[in-house]
C-alpha cells in the first residue's frame, strides 16, 4: 500500500516562506535539484501527489503542468472551491480538486498511487492538516543554509510526534532529511 510522505523546503529556521511571503531563496539551486539523483527517485517513488490550493495556484498557467510538471502522476488538490475551468491533463497527469478534506484527499491520492507512493507538495496549511489527522507515514524535510528569521514554519502547533531516521542526503547545499512517523502501538 502506497506511503503518504509529506515534507518541504524549509530555511534552517524551520520557515517554508519568509515575512515577505517569498520562498526563492528555498530553491535558489532549482536547476541542480531536478537534475539530481535524488530528484529522479523522489519521481521514480511517486504514484500520486498532494498539494493546498494555493500551491496550484502558484502556477503561472495551470495548464502548464500537464505541459512538464516534475511529478506527472494524478494530483489531487484540497480546497474549499475548485477553479471555474479544468486544468489540461494528459496520459499520466490529471488534477482533481476535493471539496471534502484532507482525508478524502489522501484517501483517494493512496488509491491513485497504487504500489508506489503519495507525495506531498506543499502548502504549509494542508502539511499541518495531514500531520494533525495521523495521515503521514513519512516525512521528508529539505533544509536550505539560509535563515529566514520570521515567516510561515512548517512544524507550527503540531502534535507530539515520535520519529525514526530513514536516510539523509546532501544535493549540493540541501541536506535532505527523511523520517518515518512512529504511531504508538
Amino acid at each position: 500500500m502506497a506511503k503518504v510522505i509529506a515534507g518541504a523546503t524549509v530555511s534552517l529556521d524551520g520557515y517554508v516562506q519568509d515575512a515577505a511571503g517569498d520562498y526563492a531563496a528555498l530553491y535558489a539551486d532549482y536547476d541542480e535539484l531536478m537534475a539530481s539523483g535524488y530528484m529522479k527517485a523522489l519521481q521514480d517513488e511517486t504514484g500520486a501527489a498532494l498539494m493546498g490550493r494555493r500551491t496550484y495556484d502558484l502556477a503561472e498557467d495551470p495548464d502548464g503542468y500537464a505541459d512538464g510538471y516534475e511529478f506527472q502522476v494524478p494530483i489531487f488538490v484540497v480546497t474549499h472551491h475548485p477553479p471555474p475551468v479544468e486544468p489540461k491533463r494528459n496520459e499520466r497527469l490529471s488534477i482533481t480538486f476535493v471539496t471534502d478534506g484532507v482525508g478524502a484527499a489522501a484517501k483517494r491520492a493512496v488509491e491513485a498511487a497504487g504500489d508506489r507512493d503519495v507525495t506531498f507538495i506543499g502548502g504549509a496549511d494542508v502539511f499541518r492538516q495531514l500531520m494533525a489527522a495521523g495521515l503521514v507515514d513519512e516525512l521528508a524535510v529539505d533544509v536550505m543554509p539560509v535563515l529566514f528569521g520570521g515567516g510561515v514554519r512548517l512544524f507550527d502547533d503540531g502534535p507530539p510526534t515520535n520519529l525514526e531516521k530513514v536516510s539523509f542526503t546532501e544535493v549540493g547545499v540541501r541536506t535532505c532529511l527523511r523520517y518515518r512517523v512512529l504511531r504508538e502501538a
